[in-house]
């Protein structure tokens, strides 16, 4: 088997408590699209973007969920949720198996900053197999603007990306085409699935390892079944996309260095003057404005 039938559900909710509306949405694809493996929503779809809604891993959400797979046989990640540990809150993706096993804990590696405060950094990229078919990554929403973090995934042998995403802000259409360039640098298919109704402004969109577009959504509720090949990728990084540029082969026998990406404390260091991260707001002043007062510009 080379394909995965999956099925994305950019859910038209409330802004929290949207379990039982997923709950059947998920039981409504296992009966209408029986060819389908996987189905996924999007990011804090469940309990919306309050981390006062995180629960601990195992809590009650994550068992429902896992007995929805198991009843459906089918893959599901479903969105994200907030998950506490200790003293601290992340956002969280799982990835459950036909038997309603968790095969994959993924913690969002960049928060939404300024704005998605108080919430932990993953630090660890995560794929994992379907079996007979192929290696799927797993990303959440803002991480796709880190180009690092999609490439890491990719050199990790994924050939899908799923990504799901809450976004309600002007910047979606920058993310389209974010989406599309990851697809297209790393040869793979690229899943951005949205939220819709009060949680987001949907536009969900499906790229293919060439950055084709294969399908975007509206702006509502919407179901969305397809099929991927992972064939297609393989045949991509193979021979290149329609027998244009062999991307990862080339990234991986270059001869260059990148030293900015050697660590963490090698960034912060060549990085350090764009000063702190931190909430605009009307009183702040960019040290290039300052730069031109201080000099009577």
């Amino acid at each position: 088997m080379s394909t995965l039938g999956i099925a994305s559900i950019q859910l038209a909710g409330g802004k929290d408590n949207n379990i039982d509306l997923l709950e059947t949405e998920f039981r409504s694809i296992a009966k209408r699209f029986p060819w389908v493996d996987m189905m996924v929503c999007g990011e804090l779809a469940v309990h919306g973007a309050s981390p006062k809604n995180a629960e601990p891993a195992g809590g009650p959400t994550e068992q429902r969920f896992r007995n929805i797979a198991r009843e459906t046989g089918k893959w599901l990640i479903p969105g994200s949720q907030f998950e506490a540990r200790g003293d601290r809150i992340f956002n969280t993706s799982l990835v459950i198996d036909p038997q309603g096993e968790i095969v994959a804990r993924y913690d969002k590696m960049f928060p939404f900053l300024p704005y998605e405060k108080d919430i932990a950094s993953g630090v660890d990229p995560v794929v994992f197999d379907i079996p007979g078919a192929g290696r799927i990554g797993i990303a959440i929403c803002y991480d796709m603007w880190f180009p690092e973090a999609m490439r890491t995934l990719a050199g990790m042998g994924a050939e899908v990306i799923i990504l799901p995403t809450m976004t309600n802000t002007i910047d979606r259409d920058v993310e389209l085409a974010i989406a599309r360039a990851n697809a297209a640098v790393n040869q793979c298919y690229f899943i951005d699935v949205n939220v819709a109704g009060e949680q987001g402004n949907g536009r969900s969109v499906f790229y293919g390892p060439g950055g084709e577009l294969l399908h975007e959504c509206g702006t509502e509720r919407e179901v969305s079944a397809f099929e991927i090949d992972f064939e297609q990728v393989r045949r991509a990084r193979e021979r290149g996309w329609h027998g244009l540029g062999q991307v990862l082969k080339s990234f991986r026998d270059a001869p260059a260095r990148f030293p900015l990406h050697e660590s963490s404390e090698a960034r912060q260091r060549a990085m350090s003057g764009l000063g702190e991260l931190r909430m605009p707001d009307r009183q702040t002043v960019s040290q290039s404005d300052q730069a031109d007062e201080n000099s009577g510009k």
